[in-house]
């Protein structure tokens, strides 16, 4: 019997590592073809063998989606090798933490650039290709899930540049929404609060004692596959229902 995808492309952006590894398999579980886009090679190749050993399908496509002209190569080489696209996950994303004055102006430039500006390089690229498979494809549908964060409705103390990305995000979503939900794409944000994934990893240590030290004794942290779940949940739902917004958060821990 097909599974739910069967028959449908799938682009995951930063699919090298934590939510977007996760959110790439499960998609390939449920029968989709996965684009499985990021810088990595190694990991993306990694994958893919992963991938096809459980009997899916996937394509390794090395691309910097803060350069545009690579973001929309990786597009094109999607759609060139599959012959469609249908599904689009904005997946890359960074998170560096600390205060707005005295902190490292490079740091904040290269979040914004891969939070903000990689994730409208690739969904332009993408949108033409999204519009026609909702016009002659086997769904009828497409989607688009950003997944953001919960730093995108609320704010913190060291959170501000941060917040400034996924707060964008959130606004360019619902935008974004309103202007193609009558063309059969569905928009949607995944904002996931208390995921503790390699994303983290960048902030410097005394910013992960301050930060994380204290989550971790609060909550029980959600982890990667949790938030594929999520995904998959938006872009399987039937072609009348649409999900806009969605949070995952981590319960109190025991």
């Amino acid at each position: 019997m097909a599974s739910k995808l069967t028959g449908t492309v799938a682009l995951v952006t930063g699919a090298s590592s934590g939510i977007g590894e996760a959110t790439a398999r499960q998609l390939a579980e449920l029968g989709a073809s996965v684009a499985l886009v990021a810088r990595r090679k190694d990991r993306l190749d990694a994958l893919a063998a992963e991938i096809e050993k459980a009997g899916g399908t996937a394509l390794v496509v090395q691309a910097d989606i803060t350069d545009r002209a690579q973001a929309e190569a990786a597009v094109e080489r999607t759609v060139e090798h599959f012959g469609r696209l249908d599904t689009l996950v904005n997946n890359a994303g960074l998170m560096l933490l600390g205060p707005v004055v005295g902190a490292d102006a490079e740091e904040w430039e290269r979040m914004i650039d891969i939070n903000v500006k990689g994730l409208l390089h690739t969904t332009r690229a993408a949108l033409p290709h999204l519009l026609k498979a909702a016009e002659d494809g086997t769904r009828r549908v497409a989607d688009i899930v950003n997944i953001s964060s919960v730093a995108g409705r609320v704010a913190g103390n060291g959170l501000g540049v941060y917040n400034l990305t996924k707060f964008g995000v959130n606004g360019f979503t619902e935008s974004l929404r309103q202007e193609v939900t009558q063309r059969h794409v569905r928009v949607g944000v995944l904002e996931p609060g208390g995921v503790y994934t390699e994303l983290a990893s960048h902030n410097k240590p005394e910013i992960q004692e301050a930060v994380f030290a204290p989550l971790l004794a609060a909550v029980e942290f959600l982890a990667p596959e949790d938030i594929a779940d999520g995904v998959a949940y938006m872009v399987t739902r039937p072609r009348h229902a649409s999900i806009a917004d969605l949070w995952i958060m981590p319960t109190e821990s025991a």
